[in-house]
């Protein structure tokens, strides 16, 4: 018998929203989860992740917003890292990374930018979502004058 055990990654937190396809929808995908990070105690990224955030969510509601269709905002950290989705009901149109002329156009650069990494999962149709993560290396392992385990509950 073997009395070695692997170490499943931790989800230690997870955030998720509907809202509508409008600006006012944006705003408040934005608002709700920089507050939620802050919850969490992950000051050092919530500003970098907020931008990320917004910009995902502008582009939803810009880009591919269908009338009586909303969109849905997740967050969570699985082990090392917080992962970032934003779920729209465009799976026919995927994001394009460029630098954009005027005034549109830059948003994905800046993702890519802030975030160690994104990307895009097709589905179910006729959705896609688009995802970004940062690293968090230590979250949720106590510092070494703290007394006893993860401090990090589930929310």
């Amino acid at each position: 018998m073997n009395h070695e055990t692997a170490e499943l990654p931790r989800t230690t937190r997870h955030f998720n929203v509907q809202l509508s396809s409008t600006p006012r929808g944006a705003r408040l995908a934005r608002l709700l989860s920089l507050e939620q990070l802050r919850a969490w105690g992950l000051v050092h990224v919530q500003d970098a992740a907020a931008h990320v955030i917004a910009e995902l969510a502008a582009n939803a509601v810009t880009h591919a917003r269908l009338p009586g269709r909303d969109f849905r905002l997740s967050a969570y950290v699985a082990g090392d890292a917080l992962r970032i989705e934003v779920a729209d009901a465009r799976g026919d149109l995927l994001p394009e990374l460029g630098a954009g002329e005027g005034e549109s156009g830059r948003g994905l650069v800046l993702v890519e930018a802030l975030a160690d990494c994104w990307g895009v999962t097709a589905g179910p149709a006729p959705r896609k979502t688009v995802w970004a993560e940062f690293d968090l290396p230590g979250y949720g392992k106590p510092d070494a004058g703290e007394a006893g385990g993860n401090t990090k509950g589930t929310a």
